[in-house]
């Protein structure tokens, strides 16, 4: 009878990803505002890269006061918060990859949010009706509950040096004393994606002063976001779970219009970080390890490369046909398998082991030549169960950020509050996520449940990839990540590829031109050499798309006694060191 089903549900799962709308076709929140060349930058003692230069020079300075790459991660962290609000913040979640440089010890915390316990499978239907997704995102409904300041301190009672409270520092001077309003942030609040910023009074009174949004060049200060961060600073993660921000966040939700949500004081006082067993596959002469479930992403990124392991990628061309074409393939066929089995593995059996099984992947392997077809079907490794495949919108409002202290421990961590600007409720100089919109918003399609489907509790499924890669002596060699919705998958993967197979520099790996196959449709990076390829990739039966793709690598690689940084050309980051 279990053989029965799982036939059934492969030809019922094929059926449903071949009448999903194309998600390649939406616009996108967080596009691409300008390409800036930027330079490799190496050091000898530490480095640090992210998305902002404030929270790049924030990090700078907690690893010259001799801080771990811990500590600098969290001061990076609370800057992005304030100077990168549309992408991160303590109101959102993370996942964090720690390598201990003396033990050769690999761990990770995963500070996903989790949805309030009264939530459940119907929790985005009105009066029978499932919500459109522009409708649910925005609101409480789709907040879950935080979890970035709880993993953050959980990280630097492991591994942090400096003591908690200055870590705080550089965020309360800069909240205080006011930042410059990049030209990113002003453009993605032109584009005026979320509603949320002008329904809820707080969220409209801080971007929207005058009536009219911020504007680059300006000067903005975030004075409750200053107060609470002297909170956190004292008290730890109790003054954000409990207390006065608490009861501010759960009004918040609770009240908000349109969309009230079911998040309680007793959420917040539940909540816990997850240390997991980070996955690692072998790839050529290295191990590349990333995030396990919850998130797809480093799930998928290994497939990737497992599918990829017996091809000779490192003989083709960066930008050709032939690349493009092969590391595609792979793409369309991870994804299959992503939409149906990868969710939260406290909640669902997801076959890690056997969809990372070589035999299993040698076996999926021979479908990478073929030409373009229809939609991949997912696969059945061992400890496959009867689920079918369901997406969920996943947009590319997310930040990564990449260290290595004077001692070689590194952090790589990407960080989220899902859409642009989240769910547009602000609280105490932050904003709320909406991650619970990375839930399939459909529990059941075509009588089989979802394995993403919304409990209480659970964590959603994530596309973020953290990632770092070590040679065959255990030693750090390369870290790794980006935001980009669902096309974080192809965005890391493709960096790893272009580092390990064609020996490119992190900084030229960074700006090669994007495609993604998200096993809907191929999309070739707008204004780059890819748009040349269309006719012979038509010619391999494919319709491109050439879209705008706003990846963000934030990358270090060590070559010896050196290290090497880069960051994003679509983004404004930067590296820095000593």
């Amino acid at each position: 009878m279990k053989l029965n089903l799982s036939l059934l549900c492969r030809a019922l799962c094929l059926s449903a990803v071949l009448h999903q709308p194309l998600l390649a076709a939406q616009q996108d929140p967080e596009a691409t505002t300008s390409i800036e060349h930027k330079k490799l930058v190496t050091s000898s003692h530490y480095m640090a890269t992210a998305a902002n230069p404030l929270a790049v020079e924030a990090g700078r300075q907690i690893l010259a006061k001799g801080g771990s790459a811990v500590d600098a991660a969290i001061a990076m962290q609370l800057m992005l918060g304030l100077v990168e609000p549309q992408s991160s913040g303590i109101g959102g979640g993370l996942f964090l990859l720690h390598f201990d440089a003396d033990k050769k010890q690999l761990s990770s915390i995963d500070g996903r949010e989790t949805a309030p316990q009264q939530a459940g499978p119907d929790l985005f239907r009105l009066n029978g009706q499932l919500q459109p997704w522009r409708e649910a995102f925005v609101g409480g409904k789709s907040v879950g509950v935080p979890g970035v300041m709880k993993a953050l301190e959980l990280a630097h009672q492991r591994h942090g040096k400096l003591p908690w409270a200055s870590l705080f520092d550089a965020a309360i001077q800069t909240a205080e004393q006011g930042f410059v309003v990049s030209p990113r942030l002003a453009g993605l609040l032109a584009a005026n994606w979320n509603p949320g910023l002008t329904n809820f009074a707080a969220s409209r009174a801080y971007f929207q002063p005058d009536g009219q949004w911020l504007q680059a060049g300006q000067r903005l200060k975030n004075l409750a976001y200053a107060t609470l961060l002297r909170r956190l600073a004292k008290e730890g993660s109790a003054a954000f779970y409990q207390g006065d921000n608490a009861k501010a966040l759960v009004s918040a939700v609770q009240q908000a219009a349109p969309n009230p949500g079911l998040l309680t004081a007793q959420d917040l006082q539940a909540y816990r970080p997850v240390e997991r067993d980070a996955i690692c596959m072998a790839y050529r002469l290295y191990k590349v390890c990333s995030m396990a479930p919850p998130s797809s992403g480093g799930l998928a990124v290994l497939q990737i490369l497992g599918l990829l392991s017996s091809q000779p990628v490192a003989r083709l061309k960066p930008n050709s046909v032939e690349a493009v074409h092969l590391i595609s393939q792979a793409a369309k066929l991870a994804f299959a398998d992503r939409e149906r089995f990868a969710a939260d593995p406290d909640f669902v059996n997801v076959p890690v082991q056997g969809l990372l099984n070589p035999a299993y992947l040698k076996q999926r392997a021979a479908q990478l030549t073929s030409p373009e077809g229809p939609a991949a079907v997912a696969g059945e490794p061992e400890g496959a169960e009867p689920l079918t495949p369901s997406q969920a919108i996943e947009f590319a409002n997310t930040s990564h950020l990449s260290v290595v202290d004077s001692a070689g421990n590194a952090v790589s961590m990407t960080t989220s509050i899902e859409n642009a600007f989240g769910s547009g409720l602000m609280v105490n100089g932050y904003l709320l996520n909406n991650q619970l919109t990375d839930f399939s918003l459909d529990a059941r399609l075509n009588g089989f449940w979802v394995a993403n489907r919304v409990q209480g509790g659970k964590r959603p499924r994530s596309s973020m990839a953290p990632v770092m890669v070590f040679d065959q002596q255990g030693q750090l060699k390369y870290i790794t990540g980006s935001p980009g919705g669902s096309r974080i998958i192809n965005y890391v993967a493709q960096n790893l590829i272009a580092v390990l197979d064609w020996g490119l520099d992190p900084a030229q790996a960074a700006a090669l031109p994007r495609f993604s196959h998200r096993n809907d449709a191929l999309v070739l990076e707008q204004g780059t050499a890819l748009e040349q390829l269309v006719p012979a990739l038509k010619e391999l039966g494919y319709q491109p798309k050439v879209a705008d793709l706003n990846s963000g690598i934030h990358a270090i690689e060590r070559q010896g006694m050196l290290l090497r940084g880069a960051a994003d050309p679509r983004r404004e980051g930067a590296v820095a060191g000593d």
